[in-house]
C-alpha cells in the first residue's frame, strides 16, 4: 500500500511541475511578445533586457558595478576628459 502512495504522491509531483513549465512557457511568450511590442515602437530591446537585469539588482550591487564599470573604462582612457578622477 505504501508503493501506491509514494507513486499517487510523485505522480502529484510530476503533474505540478508539467502545470508550472505550462505556466513558465505561457509567461515567457508572454514577455516575448511585450518585448516585440516595445521594439515595434521603436524602443531597443537590448537595453530593455539591460534595464530589467540592473533593476533585478540590490542597489549596493548596482552602486558596485559601477564603480567597477568607471575604473575599467577609466585604465581603458575611455572615459570623457574630466570623469576619470
Amino acid at each position: 500500500m505504501s508503493d501506491n502512495v509514494a507513486g499517487e504522491e510523485l505522480r502529484q509531483f510530476i503533474e505540478r511541475c508539467e502545470r508550472l513549465d505550462e505556466e513558465r512557457k505561457a509567461i515567457s511568450d508572454d514577455i516575448k511578445e511585450v518585448k516585440a511590442e516595445a521594439k515595434s515602437r521603436g524602443f531597443d530591446v537590448r537595453i530593455i533586457n539591460m534595464i530589467l537585469r540592473l533593476r533585478r539588482m540590490d542597489e549596493n550591487e548596482r552602486m558596485e558595478q559601477d564603480a567597477l564599470l568607471d575604473l575599467y573604462m577609466s585604465h581603458l582612457g575611455m572615459l570623457p576628459p574630466g570623469e576619470d578622477e
